[in-house]
């Protein structure tokens, strides 16, 4: 753990490399709506005022990708893999909670939101896992507070696994699919809190607005499937404090011996710099997941599919192939 932050605190002054510039219409992620962020005041809030810095950096038609050194905990070892976040702002539909392929025509039906992919690949074995979560979070969290959607998929040699989340009348409706017997599909609903998964996308938009204290959380899709324990509502503490220069958000739960740490800049953008993840594995033994930023690119990465465009991924540090 010792070289863990002896390399966070080297990452922390990592700057962004910027791509060649290319335009970026309707059909494509972010579009470029800096002075346009309008959205319906439906809880009669004052409507959440984004900084200069915030529109420069979000609405430049381009998305913020970055890669992580990974080491993920799993069947009580610990596995070497990659992981990249990507956080990149669009435009959702309310209604069908998809993001829009005409948001100029979608009226009061349009909803800003940042967007987060996180993806990890890493071996066990002789076999593989692919795992890619989606968050979907309004940008004007004085009138939408909470993720509007959420998905999680689980690819590895034994089988498929997907849940899926949307938020509809103060309810967090959920959807399991998994090949597990004990599992198998599922359909329910908890009322509205936090969910662990969306606080990563509240450190770029507003970090002080992260919540501390005392709290009911959702617990991460990708935690309640590889530890396999029922998706269900959690007593958990959250802590927010600077440590050597950077912040460091923590969030524990007691009942499931499970505590997610995430050291992310004290500056805007608040990039995430690193974290770290505890839970019992099969066996009950406490292990560590860590993940540290490696390089970090700003970048309309979805016109950037030739085959030559592999290349982007060494500025990542990501294997060219594979991976």
């Amino acid at each position: 753990m010792k070289h863990f932050y002896q390399t966070l605190l080297l990452i922390s002054a990592s700057t962004v490399l910027l791509l060649p510039s290319q335009s970026c219409n309707e059909d494509v992620e972010a579009t470029s709506t800096a002075n346009k962020v309008e959205v319906e005041n439906k809880s009669g809030a004052t409507p959440f005022v984004l900084s200069d810095d915030f529109r420069t950096y979000w609405y430049s038609g381009k998305a913020e990708v970055s890669s992580y050194h990974l080491q993920q905990a799993r069947y009580g070892e610990i596995h070497d893999g990659n992981a990249v976040l990507i956080f990149v702002t669009e435009d959702f539909s309310r209604s069908k909670q998809v993001k829009l392929d005409h948001p100029e025509n979608a009226g009061a039906d349009k909803l800003p939101v940042m967007k987060m992919n996180m993806e990890k690949k890493f071996n066990t074995g002789i076999y593989s896992y692919s795992m890619m979560l989606s968050v979907f979070k309004p940008i004007d969290i004085n009138n939408e507070l909470h993720a509007i959607k959420e998905t999680a998929t689980v690819q590895e040699w034994c089988g498929n696994a997907y849940t899926q989340l949307n938020l509809r009348d103060k309810k967090n409706e959920v959807t399991v699919n998994s090949y597990f017997e004990n599992e198998g599909d599922q359909q329910f609903s908890f009322n509205t809190s936090w969910l662990e998964d969306e606080l990563w996308n509240l450190i770029r938009i507003a970090p002080d607005h992260l919540p501390t204290g005392d709290q009911t959380i959702l617990p991460g899709f990708f935690f309640t499937r590889l530890s396999h324990v029922p998706l269900e509502l959690q007593k958990a503490n959250l802590s927010l404090i600077e440590e050597n220069g950077t912040m460091k958000y923590t969030m524990e739960v007691a009942a499931e011996q499970h505590t997610l740490i995430i050291h992310f800049q004290k500056e805007f953008p608040y990039r995430i710099l690193a974290w770290e993840e505890t839970f019992p594995g099969f066996d009950g033994k406490l292990l560590t997941t860590t993940a540290v930023l490696n390089k970090t690119i700003i970048s309309d990465y979805w016109v950037h599919h030739k085959y030559d465009d592999r290349s982007l991924r060494e500025l990542l540090g990501l294997p060219k192939d594979s991976q």
